[in-house]
């Protein structure tokens, strides 16, 4: 299924970046987007390099199995498990929507150090601490099964490590000095990427769960 993981790739980039980006220049005047984190050649740099790079890899994946540069991983390539490719997609793209506007005038892509944004708690940011990327792990993990190959593969993965990088090397050390309390506590309470899992430990106390 190339065109489908094609169009839905198209779909999720307009919907995640591009209407998002208009939105928020209509809300606030600017687009929100504050490009890579960090010094080159740091962690947070590379989270932000390896992101780019998943795009990318996502991108090409139908194309190269489209024009048989690449072939389908023959395990994978069934049609119920392209099946279930299209439907992890959806979710994702929807559920990446839903968190973008859960996080309203505070949508941004990529951090700034000198700027204070609100501490979002409402939503599926009640459940889990970053679900857009959750989301669009899933968008990714989608759209991989729907075009099974070497590129989409090592797109996913990249995906999933920069993501972890930007969040713990990036993300989380940013709200910690805007937010210190509030974060302190919302972290112990939320899992990171899914519901309890990932919760930070709170000086002098020890969660229930955390990684």
């Amino acid at each position: 299924m190339p065109t489908l993981a094609v169009a839905l790739y198209a779909l999720y980039l307009a919907v995640a970046f591009g209407w998002r980006t208009w939105l928020q220049v209509k809300n606030t005047g600017s687009t929100g987007f504050r490009g890579i984190s960090g010094t080159p050649r740091t962690a947070e740099w590379w989270g932000g390099v390896l992101f780019v790079l998943a795009l990318i890899c996502g991108v090409a994946a139908p194309i190269l199995q489209t024009t048989d540069t690449l072939n389908p991983i023959g395990a994978l390539n069934t049609g119920v498990v392209q099946a279930l490719g299209a439907v992890i997609a959806v979710l994702g793209i929807a559920m990446t929507v839903r968190a973008q506007i859960d996080m309203g005038v505070s949508w941004r892509i990529g951090v700034d150090q000198d700027e204070q944004t609100a501490l979002v708690t409402r939503g599926l940011f009640a459940q889990v601490r970053n679900p857009i990327f959750t989301a669009m792990t899933l968008a990714a993990l989608g759209l991989a099964l729907l075009t099974p190959n070497a590129a989409a593969a090592l797109g996913l993965i990249g995906l999933i490590v920069a993501i972890e990088v930007q969040v713990r090397c990036a993300e989380e050390p940013y709200l910690r000095t805007q937010h210190p309390d509030a974060f302190t506590s919302y972290a112990a309470q939320v899992g990171r990427f899914v519901p309890r899992l990932g919760r930070l430990r709170p000086a002098g106390r020890t969660p229930v769960a955390a990684d």
